[in-house]
């Protein structure tokens, strides 16, 4: 999956969470959840839990813990999918 589509997809799940739309709008590797988009952290678990069930993948707690951006979420995501198929 190429990194365009993987940001289409999770921009579809934050959309759902996001407060701030100006900021959705123009959403970059460098946007943050809490601070650019106004998503609570009790969100950002629904967040993480969209993109387990969006992805087939599995998100531990240190790599929830780093996931505050776009970029973090996409690096996150990429580096399950490759886990998964070398599995």
């Amino acid at each position: 999956m190429d990194k365009p589509e993987l940001t289409s997809r999770l921009k579809a799940i934050i959309t759902t969470y996001a407060q701030e739309t100006d900021a959705l709008a123009h959403l970059t590797e460098e946007t943050d959840f809490i601070k650019d988009l106004k998503i609570n952290s009790a969100n950002l678990v629904d967040i993480v839990l969209d993109v387990e069930e969006e992805f087939g993948i599995e998100i531990d707690n240190d790599s929830m813990s780093r996931m505050l951006t776009v970029g973090a979420a996409i690096e996150i995501i990429e580096a399950k999918l490759a886990a998964n198929d070398r599995e």
